[in-house]
């Protein structure tokens, strides 16, 4: 009795191509375990929770990030931004920055009271004290700052030079961001420019207010660049089609 060949007896599987349909299933599933995970951070950000916001922002805006090499891939920065009264910037950025960067952003600006602050804190929310930010610079965190509010964008508004001073102090970047969005569109950017250099090194209270002075000069030639903005209120930022 002759003994078949080697190829005869093992057979190998035929390799099938990958239905469309699969493709989705997976990225349903993607979509669904960013949906629903929740992981939160010493500081009391919640990772599924941003994810869900950011999601649903998805729906109104279509968001692009210019500048994202300017963002230090592990140690921290803070990323000053320009800011429309009644307008949500500091937290649009983050979110933005943070899906393009891949990297937990937080922002400046939580309120300390209930329910406001703790929404806030799992948005990555921090409260505008120096001790809070210079803590979370120093373990490498990435935060949005917003200067003082402006009816418009023309300008940018003044800079806190005390939060500065906690950059300063941590011994991370300072960028300076703009932001640009209108109520009867849809699309929506924020520009990150290049870090803040001073041409004489200071200390003290004069690297604060020199720096700070810098940034919203800074922003304000970003602004300049894209054109300007419209105004804007909270419901630019929510996710209704009506006013897109």
């Amino acid at each position: 009795m002759s003994v078949p060949p080697l190829a005869d007896v093992i057979t190998l599987p035929v390799r099938k191509a990958v239905p469309a349909a699969a493709g989705a299933a997976v990225e349903s599933y993607r979509l669904a375990t960013a949906w629903t995970a929740n992981e939160v951070d010493d500081w009391g950000r919640d990772n599924g929770f941003v994810n869900r916001i950011w999601s649903l922002s998805n729906w109104r805006w279509h968001t692009s990030v210019g500048g994202a090499e300017h963002v230090p891939r592990r140690s921290g920065a803070l990323i000053i931004v320009n800011t429309r009264r009644f307008a949500l910037a500091p937290i649009f950025a983050a979110l933005a920055i943070g899906a393009e960067i891949d990297r937990p952003v937080r922002f400046v600006g939580r309120p300390d009271v209930v329910p406001f602050g703790p929404v806030m804190q799992r948005l990555g929310g921090l409260l505008p004290v120096e001790a809070e930010l210079e803590g979370v610079l120093r373990s490498g965190g990435i935060v949005v700052l917003g200067a003082a509010p402006r009816p418009d964008n023309e300008l940018s508004g003044l800079v806190d030079h005390r939060l500065v001073g906690a950059a300063i102090a941590a011994k991370v970047r300072v960028l300076p961001a703009a932001t640009i969005s209108a109520p009867t569109r849809r699309s929506a950017r924020v520009e990150i420019g290049p870090p803040i250099s001073l041409r004489k090194r200071r200390r003290g209270p004069l690297a604060e207010l020199e720096t700070a002075d810098a940034a919203q000069a800074k922003i304000d030639d970003l602004l300049d660049e894209l054109g300007g903005t419209s105004t804007g209120t909270p419901l630019d930022w929510l996710p209704l089609p009506g006013i897109s």
